[in-house]
C-alpha cells in the first residue's frame, strides 16, 4: 500500500481527506498529540509528532494542511505570529526533508488560501492574475507558498477559498443567526465569496494526488463565486428564514478587529487552472452546494 505523510489531519479538511484515502494509502499523520489524533481518526492512522520525523524516504506522497485557524481570533501582533509560524515552520521542515531524501515523494500539495490575492472587489482572479493587494493573508500565504515551491519534487499549491460542510468551517458560524432569523448581509453585501463545498474540496485534492501533469497553484474554489449577498438570500432560503437584517461594517471591525477584513472584503475567483486540467465539480452553484449540505 502507498504511504502518505499528512499535516492538519484532525481539521475540517484534513478529516474527510483521511477517511476518503485511508483505504488506498496508509496514512501517518503529524499531530502536537499523538494520542488525540488517533482518537478522533482511527487506531489505524499512525501519529507522530513533528520531532519524531527524521526522514520522507518511504512516503509516495506528502500533503500539507497545517496551520492555526486565521480567522478565530483577533489579530494582535502575538496571533499574527502563531498564524504565520504555524504554516511556514512546518512546512520549512518538509522541504527540507523532501530535499534531503534519497528517493523524494512524487508530489508535495501544500495549503495556502484565496486570501494570497488580498481584496480584489469584482475583478476576475485567476491563477495567473499578478496585482496583488498587500495586506496580512497575501504576507501569510505567499511566504507559505515560496516555502513550498522550493522542494524538489512535483508541488500543487491549494489555494482555497471558503469550505462549505455542514461539520463545521465558516458556515457553522453563520447558521445561527440565520436560523434565528437574523442572517443577512454584511455591511453592503456587494463582497465576493468565494466556496467550495467540501466533497469537491476532498475530490480536488485527490485529483491533484493523481495527476501527474498538475504542477504550481491552483484556485480550489467553486466556478461561480457569490455576491456575500446573493450567499445570504439563498442561505436563508435554504433554511426557510427571513433575510431582513444587515451587519454593519463597524460591529464587526468592533468584535474582530483588522481580521473582520477578511469578512468586509473578498475575491472573485475562478477555479481556471483545474478545470483546463479537467476537473469536473460535483457542486458548481451555490444552490446546488447548499441543497448537499445536511443543514
Amino acid at each position: 500500500m502507498k504511504k502518505l505523510l499528512l499535516t492538519g489531519a484532525t481539521g475540517l479538511i484534513g478529516s474527510h481527506l483521511v477517511k476518503k484515502l485511508k483505504t488506498s494509502y496508509e496514512i501517518t499523520t503529524i499531530s502536537r498529540d499523538p494520542k488525540r489524533a488517533q482518537r478522533l481518526l482511527g487506531k489505524e492512522i499512525n501519529a507522530i509528532l513533528l520531532s519524531e520525523l527524521e526522514s520522507v524516504d518511504d512516503y509516495d506522497a506528502i500533503i500539507n494542511l497545517a496551520g492555526e485557524p486565521i480567522a478565530d481570533k483577533r489579530w494582535s501582533a502575538q496571533q499574527k505570529t502563531k498564524i504565520c509560524d504555524s504554516r511556514w515552520d512546518i512546512t520549512n521542515r518538509l522541504v527540507d526533508l523532501i530535499n534531503c531524501s534519497a528517493e523524494k515523494p512524487k508530489v508535495f500539495i501544500s495549503g495556502s488560501a484565496i486570501g494570497i490575492y488580498g481584496r480584489q472587489g469584482d475583478t476576475v482572479v485567476n491563477e495567473d492574475f499578478e496585482d496583488f493587494h498587500e495586506e496580512f493573508s497575501r504576507e501569510v500565504c505567499h511566504k507559505w507558498e515560496q516555502i513550498a515551491t522550493k522542494a524538489n519534487t512535483r508541488v500543487c499549491i491549494l489555494r482555497t477559498g471558503i469550505v462549505l460542510s455542514d461539520e463545521g468551517g465558516a458556515l457553522a458560524k453563520m447558521l445561527m443567526p440565520f436560523r434565528l432569523g437574523l442572517g443577512g448581509p454584511i455591511a453592503d453585501g456587494k463582497q465576493y465569496m468565494s466556496w467550495i463545498h467540501i466533497e469537491d474540496m476532498i475530490k480536488g485534492i485527490c485529483f491533484l494526488l493523481d495527476h501527474e501533469s498538475c504542477v504550481g497553484p491552483f484556485n480550489l474554489t467553486a466556478p461561480n463565486p457569490n455576491t456575500n449577498a446573493f450567499f445570504s438570500i439563498k442561505l436563508a432560503k435554504r433554511l426557510g428564514r427571513p433575510c431582513f437584517f444587515k451587519v454593519p461594517s463597524f460591529i464587526l471591525k468592533n468584535l474582530m478587529g483588522e481580521s473582520s477584513e477578511l469578512v468586509l472584503f473578498g475575491q472573485k475567483v475562478i477555479p481556471e487552472r483545474l478545470i483546463n486540467a479537467g476537473f469536473s465539480f460535483s457542486y458548481p452553484s451555490l444552490v446546488e452546494a447548499l441543497d448537499g449540505l445536511d443543514i
